[in-house]
């Protein structure tokens, strides 16, 4: 399989080195100041770049016929300018706000456990994510996933990183040189605490997964999710 990768930092080396392993050949590496030649001849892109950049990098690769999957967060402000423009164009894309496998499993746990605790009004929920220095969002598109599945199964109608009013769930962001990515869920009543965690130990568990991913969506056309790469949907 040939990969373009859009994006050609930290995030996209990793994922060069798993893709190669794995037998894969890289067509094009973007960076902020290169071009799209390239990108034409390969069978799937994969972009993790700068918010900035992740749009027009989308965008570039629906006018090439060119599956994306996209792991870039920041952006999606646009997304569904970009589903409705995939499906304009015929197209094949993957966004996900984490790509790591545990997380995804990790995704399912809190659904399910804020589903057990929708009635239970006397828990307080809150959440903390903890990222290295150079991540430029915040909070993190994990979090902010995490935290529209809470959302959707309790009272809490949207989330903040400042104090939290009523209905608000709060998320406190913070930024500790060489942490890859940490989330935390708290369940907090007079009597006791309910938590769940995920420890990212380095970058490795996002880029394989972006790499499946990648590996998945090719000769597929529509929108799909990392639920789907994993057969989570049920």
């Amino acid at each position: 399989m040939k990969i373009a990768l859009l994006g050609y930092g930290k995030m996209g080396k990793v994922i060069e080195r798993i893709a190669l392993e794995r037998g894969h050949e890289i067509v094009l590496k973007k960076s902020s100041t290169s071009n799209y030649e390239g990108l034409e001849n390969a069978d799937v892109a994969i972009d993790f770049s700068i918010p900035d950049s992740a749009v027009c990098n989308i965008a570039q690769c629906f006018d090439t016929n060119v599956p994306v999957v996209c792991g870039t967060t920041g952006w999606l402000e646009h997304y569904n300018e970009m589903v409705s423009l995939c499906e304009s164009k015929n197209g094949s894309f993957i966004y996900g706000s984490n790509f790591s496998l545990g997380v995804n499993i990790f995704f399912e746990l809190n659904n399910y456990l804020a589903k057990m605790m929708s009635n239970l009004k006397q828990y307080k929920v809150s959440m903390e994510e903890i990222h290295h220095t150079q991540k430029l969002d915040a909070p993190s598109g994990t979090a902010i996933s995490l935290a529209k599945d809470i959302i959707e199964n309790s009272d809490y109608t949207s989330w903040t990183l400042d104090n939290a009013k009523q209905n608000e769930l709060h998320i406190d962001a913070k930024r500790i040189e060489n942490i890859p990515g940490t989330h935390s869920i708290f369940y907090d009543s007079s009597v006791d605490q309910i938590e769940i965690k995920h420890t990212a130990h380095n970058r490795e568990g996002f880029a394989l997964g972006a790499v499946i991913a990648a590996e998945w969506l090719v000769n597929k056309k529509g929108v799909f999710t990392m639920k789907d790469v994993l057969n989570l949907n049920r």
